[in-house]
């Protein structure tokens, strides 16, 4: 499974929608509002780098009110929640 974490700058009137809107397309596993220099992060979870550019470029981008993106394609998991679930035997 590949990770790319995309980097929304929206029209700020529109941010609610954005996401909304974001967070309907197929690919995009989470997506959150942020403070700083950005206002969406989109969380892209496909099985080809192909799909990536399908998810971001063919459809993302085109959400009415996306003024720009960043994308940034994760090699590793290292969070305690990815490795929890890797090493889990299912037993509560």
């Amino acid at each position: 499974m590949i990770t790319a974490i995309v980097f929304v700058k929206a029209d700020v009137a529109r941010i609610p929608e954005v996401a909304e809107a974001i967070a309907a397309l197929d690919g995009v596993s989470e997506v959150y509002s942020v403070t700083g220099q950005i206002d969406l992060i989109a969380l892209v979870r496909v099985r080809r780098h192909e799909d990536v550019a399908g998810v971001v470029a063919e459809q993302l981008n085109k959400v009415p009110g996306v003024v720009g993106t960043e994308t940034h394609i994760a090699f590793r998991a290292y969070s305690r929640h990815d490795l929890e679930s890797a090493f889990s035997l299912g037993l509560d």
